[in-house]
């Protein structure tokens, strides 16, 4: 059904479909071309319908733009999803250990484990955390871990997202639409359900309410609103979970505790599922301008009379300077090796790596430590010599501000085109929800893929599209 490639085939093994497509495979060669365009036209009418967009900052449009979605699933065995989620599971554990240990005893930076520059002149460090525990002394309740494959049984964590981490909306949309239109696929091949993740998640912010909540917990998701680039999962998360969607104007400090304005007058909150930034958050304590925030928030948090998830502070761990000591992280805190493996990563602070990355820039992926969502990246393969010889002086200007990585062989899962399906690379986002009673991955998440042939970068804003992932039941 493809082309042989010189990378991983998630789909396609030597001798015809991998065994996780055998069933996928059979029914796709029975199908008419002409009704999967047809229905790859109704998932577009779909998510049109239904609103699934997202903002593209820095355009000049105000034009909300449509997530491709493409009909073909990304699918995974029982056995492939069991290690990756062993191994999300230790990470998820580590980086709240990590946190937790470097707003308070500091134990890894005595150590020597992790410098301690890297933690102190941080931005995303937030010295008004120190010597506080939140509820449960859960600092990541969601977070988000994006895994790239390039063989068989390689996979390796690409970054950790532990601030505010996006895109579960599209797995839970991708899945319903999937549903909708091959209901038939549903019922031959067994598919782990995602659908409760609203519920899951819900569940798991109850359960990290402050000590001193009396009775269901009440739990709000704070957006910053509506401009913002993921308002519409805001919202669908909001409504899915049945809480109150609220904006900082709608909240304030009530008797030491936060509450938001009602028909009936304020009322008492325990749980904020923020998405809105640190610097936001609160303008007594951070950015006076903020209109987003509420303020006064930070001293009812450090009072222990609210729950804020993802915690304050928790940016430190998804920097991608400190994402090159994970495993060294993994190892103090659980006393085992890491499980899934990081990309060999360049700290350009270091001189050495600086020398070596200047010197190789047409063959790395260069990242700035604190970007997202593919801004301020450099694919040096992809990229002119006109743009490599900018982005060297920006090396050189700020070294500490960057990481570099080499270009992975990404593995490919196919898409379906006019032509017929077509290989493109693919990353995935699964999503773990973290309370005092442990963690919940869902199986399966949110699989990006590059939607132009031989791009490497699949992030929407980079005109990347979407798939449903299956992971299979045993």
């Amino acid at each position: 059904m493809m082309q042989k490639q010189n990378y991983f085939s998630e789909m396609q093994g030597t001798n015809g479909a991998r065994t996780p497509y055998a069933e996928y495979d059979s029914w796709f060669a029975g199908q008419n071309n002409a009704r999967l365009s047809k229905k790859s036209q109704d998932a577009e009418a779909f998510f049109r319908r239904t609103g699934i967009t997202f903002n593209v900052y820095g355009q000049t449009d105000a034009e909300e733009r449509l997530i491709p979605f493409d009909l073909v699933p990304r699918i995974i065995s029982s056995r492939e999803w069991s290690k990756l989620s062993k191994g999300i599971e230790q990470r998820v554990y580590a980086i709240n250990a990590f946190l937790h240990d470097i707003y308070n005893r500091q134990e890894i930076l005595r150590a020597g484990v992790v410098p301690v520059d890297l933690i102190a002149k941080n931005e995303a460090f937030l010295p008004q955390m120190i010597d506080f525990s939140p509820p449960g002394d859960v600092y990541t309740h969601i977070v988000g871990t994006d895994i790239v494959r390039t063989g068989e049984d390689d996979f390796f964590v690409l970054e950790d997202n532990a601030r505010t981490p996006s895109g579960v909306s599209y797995m839970l949309e991708n899945r319903e639409t999937m549903l909708q239109m091959f209901p038939e696929l549903f019922s031959t091949i067994k598919v782990q359900p995602v659908s409760d993740y609203p519920k899951n998640l819900r569940r798991s912010l109850e359960a990290s309410a402050p000590t001193g909540c009396k009775g269901r917990p009440c739990v709000v998701v704070l957006t910053p609103g509506i401009h913002n680039s993921a308002y519409y999962e805001h919202s669908f998360l909001a409504d899915q979970m049945g809480v109150e969607l609220v904006e900082g104007h709608d909240l304030r400090v009530v008797d030491g505790h936060i509450a938001m304005r009602t028909t009936r007058g304020y009322k008492v909150i325990d749980v904020i599922y923020r998405r809105v930034d640190d610097e936001y958050l609160d303008p007594l304590t951070f950015n006076p301008s903020s209109m987003l925030g509420v303020p006064g928030i930070m001293d009812v948090y450090r009072a222990g009379n609210i729950s804020i998830a993802n915690a304050p502070g928790t940016g430190v761990a998804d920097d991608k300077a400190v994402y090159s000591y994970i495993p060294d992280i993994i190892k103090f805190y659980t006393g085992e090796p890491a499980i899934l493996k990081n990309v060999e990563t360049f700290r350009c602070s270091e001189a050495d790596s600086l020398k070596y990355v200047l010197d190789n820039l047409a063959d790395l992926v260069v990242k700035e430590v604190h970007g997202s969502g593919g801004y301020g990246m450099l694919v040096g393969p992809a990229a002119t010599k006109k743009e490599l010889a900018e982005f060297a002086d920006k090396l050189r200007a700020r070294p500490d501000n960057y990481i570099a990585q080499p270009t992975l062989a990404l593995s490919t899962v196919p898409i379906f085109t006019e032509s017929g399906l077509a290989p493109r690379h693919v990353d995935l986002r699964p999503f773990a929800l973290v309370s005092p009673n442990g963690v919940s991955i869902t199986p399966g998440g949110l699989t990006r893929v590059a939607l132009k042939e031989g791009s490497l970068v699949v992030n929407s804003s980079q005109g990347g599209g979407t798939k449903d992932t299956w992971v299979l039941e045993d």
